[in-house]
């Protein structure tokens, strides 16, 4: 007797074709940067090993006068350990604002599944090599920093490609919550490399490096044999950036409620030749004659890149400081242990991924990007403020303020790097030339990358002088990134009083037409 079908494969057979591929593009590229956010995390958890409060533990082994140092691992023994880690983070972060206005050329120009796949097997060789250290007795800083540096370098491959994939597959229609959620990816991988990390970060902490390393470089290899990078490659529908009908204000609400992610018959999606999906070939289609790769310069001119790079530039340089720094805040303001601060250091992600995904919901329902991330920003001022000052007062609050605090902190950062970065790379002036989106999202993320760099350098500098001063420049920045937006939110809100406008004189016209009819 045969068994029924398995209802998995009964479900995916009931999904349009297009479906099945948007689906599995989605769930791969969400793993691929988890991968990547789960390799950089380790270093911030394992700061406070490398340099411990060793009076704590007994006894001396080497019996000399030093008992505060004898436990660190040089060279971050000494008194100027904040700084050296500063100059590990910005090893990195430099590497990495630098080499992400350069990756999205690249991106644009080389196939997308190669660059990532091979960019993910090389970071988690580096990421490795830094773990290795601690095998190795290795005490040299030049090779913690050149490690760095190259990590940095080769990391940039995965941002561009996987946003370009993503905005290959997904119209604009649902962009905001969709990539909301799937931008959770950078949280996932956050709070996985903390706990893993952690794992081992007392016992020997070379494996918090060398277990992530293998990972990145795994799921590289997964999505060497899987990734689709266009619809076109496997004859599906490419999905509609723009409607024709589409009727946008100055502010770009779309005035109709029709949703652009794809065009529809009764047998399901449309592909540009009016054939329906579900029947279409896996063979490629016929590769039409491909539009030009849009310049640097050509890039800058986008209405609104300029804007909201410059606005990342901030809010990124607020959520990397914590990216790197809570940890060692939490150990020595709360007094926790290297790993239970690792541990609640993960909660500012879980808000990350809850203000990622309300903030890509509200600006679909609102059309207003810029407005969702501005009121985000000016609410977590005041936040970051109170929790430096009563965020510590007992472990509830403590939970409770990381959450909200990473809600406000990240879900500007998340919108910025994912849709907005998607709609301005298939904005309406390139006229569907879709050769634009890694170029725009590396100018983007790589000016946000430079703050992700400043921030990191600049609590190692301020620290010294006490936590307070740090949380004052995390709220100075955050109200700049707020300011940064005035133009363009002032372009929604005037675009939705003339929408509204117009609503009411449709309105008015359409109650006159009916008292005349009577």
């Amino acid at each position: 007797m045969r068994a029924a079908l398995a209802p998995g494969i009964r479900l995916l057979r009931a999904l349009p074709r297009d479906s099945r591929y948007r689906g599995l593009t989605l769930v791969l590229t969400f793993f691929c940067y988890t991968s990547y956010h789960l390799s950089r995390k380790p270093i911030s958890i394992v700061k406070s090993q490398l340099h411990p409060n060793c009076s704590a533990l007994d006894p001396n082994p080497h019996n000399d006068s030093n008992n505060s140092t004898w436990c660190s691992w040089a060279p971050f023994d000494g008194d100027n350990y904040k700084e050296l880690f500063g100059a590990l983070d910005n090893a990195f972060l430099v590497a990495y604002a630098i080499g992400m206005f350069i990756s999205g050329i690249f991106g644009e120009r080389l196939p997308l599944r190669y660059y990532l796949s091979g960019g993910m097997v090389l970071s988690g060789l580096f990421t490795a090599l830094f773990g290795l250290g601690y095998f190795w007795d290795i005490h040299a800083l030049w090779y913690f920093i050149v490690m760095q540096v190259c990590n940095g370098l080769v990391q940039t491959t995965g941002w561009p490609s996987v946003v370009a994939c993503v905005g290959n597959w997904f119209g604009k229609g649902k962009r905001g919550l969709i990539m909301g959620i799937w931008n959770s990816h950078t949280s996932v991988g956050n709070i996985l490399g903390s706990l893993i990390a952690g794992v081992w970060v007392s016992s020997a902490w070379g494996l918090s490096f060398i277990v992530p390393g293998i990972i990145i470089a795994a799921v590289g290899i997964i999505c060497f044999f899987f990734l689709v990078e266009y619809p076109e490659d496997v004859g599906c529908s490419p999905p509609l950036h723009h409607m024709a009908s589409d009727e946008e204000d100055a502010g770009g609400v779309t005035t109709n409620g029709k949703d652009p992610e794809a065009v529809t018959s009764n047998e399901g999606p449309l592909n540009t030749s009016g054939q329906s999906s579900t029947d279409c070939p896996d063979s490629p289609k016929e590769a039409a004659e491909e539009p030009e790769a849009i310049s640097f310069l050509g890039a800058l001119r986008i209405p609104g890149v300029v804007e909201f790079s410059l606005c990342l530039l901030f809010a990124k340089l607020v959520s990397y400081t914590f990216l790197y720094w809570l940890p060692l805040y939490i150990v020595n303001v709360a007094h926790f242990g290297a790993k239970e601060a690792g541990d609640l250091s993960t909660l500012f992600d879980v808000g990350g991924i809850l203000g990622g995904i309300f903030a890509g919901l509200i600006s679909d329902y609102t059309g207003g990007r810029a407005t969702t991330c501005c009121v985000m920003l000016i609410l977590a001022a005041p936040m970051l403020f109170l929790y430096n000052h009563v965020g510590q007062n007992g472990i509830g609050t403590s939970i409770a303020m990381l959450i909200v605090c990473g809600a406000l902190v990240n879900g500007p950062y998340a919108l910025i790097t994912t849709a907005v970065s998607a709609d301005l790379g298939t904005h309406e002036s390139l006229k569907g030339n879709a050769k634009a989106l890694s170029t725009v999202t590396a100018i983007i993320d790589g000016t946000g990358s430079i703050g992700a760099a400043l921030g990191p350098l600049l609590a190692g500098l301020i620290s010294p002088t006490g936590w307070n001063n740090v949380f004052y420049m995390l709220i100075a920045a955050d109200v700049l990134a707020c300011l940064l937006l005035t133009r363009v939110v002032v372009k929604e809100v005037r675009g939705w009083c003339g929408y509204m406008a117009r609503k009411r004189g449709s309105s008015v016209q359409l109650t006159e037409s009916v008292l005349d009819g009577k």
